[in-house]
């Protein structure tokens, strides 16, 4: 397994369909190419994680996130201008192709990291990324790559080593109708 924080090492492994262990700005992740839906299979597996439950996904920017969803409404735009990068998801639908375990109902969550080593690896890879804390569905998140790699072991492909702050996982926004519903508190506080 690669233990490396070499971006173009990394973004090799994501391309060749493998998963990366990277701290974000809240947990340690488990990133894969979002659109290889081989390698969003081998993140379920890993979890333990059936469809019911969705996997987010890390972009780069507002462009990549376009290429994902069917539009980014006004406010959702607004929301994402103002809290991007950062620990802000938003859920906006899903355009038709994606890997079922990226949505539910036809709705895909969304963020762009804050800055940490995920925010840095989406940017050199260029497009989404899964975006799912690394641990077994049920079980505390990891805060380091060598807890990740003590959870995963050769399970993984690299790890990105370092910490990730822990503390709430990010907010979670519904952007999908007339009026925009928080569906989890996190650090975000849209009212500030």
């Amino acid at each position: 397994m690669l233990v490396s924080t070499d971006m173009v090492e990394l973004v090799r492994v994501l391309r060749a369909g493998g998963v990366v262990a990277c701290p974000t700005e809240t947990f340690v992740g488990l990133l894969a190419d979002a659109q290889n839906a081989r390698a969003v299979e081998r993140v379920c597996a890993l979890k333990g994680r059936d469809e019911k439950n969705p996997i987010g996904v890390l972009v780069p920017d507002l462009p990549a996130l376009e290429a994902l969803v069917e539009e980014i409404p006004a406010r959702a735009r607004v929301l994402a201008q103002r809290h991007w990068p950062g620990p802000l998801t938003l859920l906006l639908r899903a355009r038709s192709g994606l890997p079922a375990a990226l949505h539910k109902d036809g709705k895909l969550g969304a963020r762009v990291p804050g800055e940490s080593p995920a925010l840095r690896l989406v940017r050199a890879f260029g497009g989404a990324l899964t975006a799912t804390s690394a641990n077994r569905t049920g079980e505390p998140a990891a805060t380091s790559g060598e807890q990740a790699g003590e959870i995963f072991g050769d399970g993984l492909d690299a790890i990105v080593p370092g910490l990730s702050p822990g503390g709430l996982p990010s907010t979670l926004v519904d952007a999908t109708s007339d009026a925009l519903v928080v569906l989890r508190r996190g650090p975000v506080d849209l009212n500030a």
